[in-house]
């Protein structure tokens, strides 16, 4: 059964921001940073520009809220898996599984979140620059583990972090909820072909 997208808004408040978040939010995907305005965001949300600017003291200033929820949440999904239990093989599974399941659930989210980067301010920027560097820092934290114990083979372990997180983040890109595949069979997909990417040993 398809659902509507799931969103990460909801311990924003009061209500008024939260709306302003989730209409900045279709804004940014559909028409991108750039190109929204303040008004355009208001409008959405039902309210007058001037109702904006009492939650919100920029345009800037709502891309920054919605990346750094974005990024918290993604990063919580991967410090998780990195610190869980079982081999890692199947920590590796779980992050993959999890981190596409955030990406296809939240995909109209997770474009802006993902693929706005450059729009921040340069502060703003670095903020998130660090929490992905802590995303790659977890998922990398896997695959030494996998090698050490003789899991994987991987010679690059930092290029193949980096391919692995961005094979997850793409489906942010394509995921249609209306299409073939629901989240959780996309996670299950990915999960494997990382799994075969890093030579999983079978039955690993």
């Amino acid at each position: 059964m398809r659902t509507a997208e799931q969103t990460p808004w909801g311990e924003v408040t009061p209500e008024a921001a939260r709306k302003l978040l989730i209409a900045a939010v279709e804004a940014f995907a559909e028409r991108g940073y750039h190109a929204t305005t303040t008004r355009d965001i208001a409008g959405r949300a039902g309210m007058s520009p001037a109702a904006l600017y009492i939650h919100y003291k920029t345009k800037e200033e709502l891309l920054h809220r919605i990346s750094r929820i974005g990024h918290d949440s993604a990063l919580a999904l991967l410090t998780a898996a990195a610190d869980g239990e079982g081999t890692a093989a199947e920590r590796l599974a779980d992050a993959v599984r999890s981190f596409v399941r955030w990406h296809a659930e939240r995909h109209t989210t997770a474009r802006v979140v993902q693929y706005e980067l450059d729009s921040l301010s340069p502060e703003h920027r670095a903020e998130i620059v660090e929490l992905r560097r802590s995303s790659n820092a977890a998922v990398r934290r896997i695959l030494v583990d996998g090698v050490r114990d003789g899991e994987f083979a991987v010679p690059d372990v930092p290029g193949t972090t980096l391919a692995v997180l961005s094979l997850c983040i793409d489906v942010a890109r394509w995921f249609n909820a209306a299409g073939a595949r629901t989240p959780d069979e996309v996670g299950t997909l990915y999960a494997d072909l990382v799994l075969r990417m890093v030579a999983a040993r079978p039955g690993d």
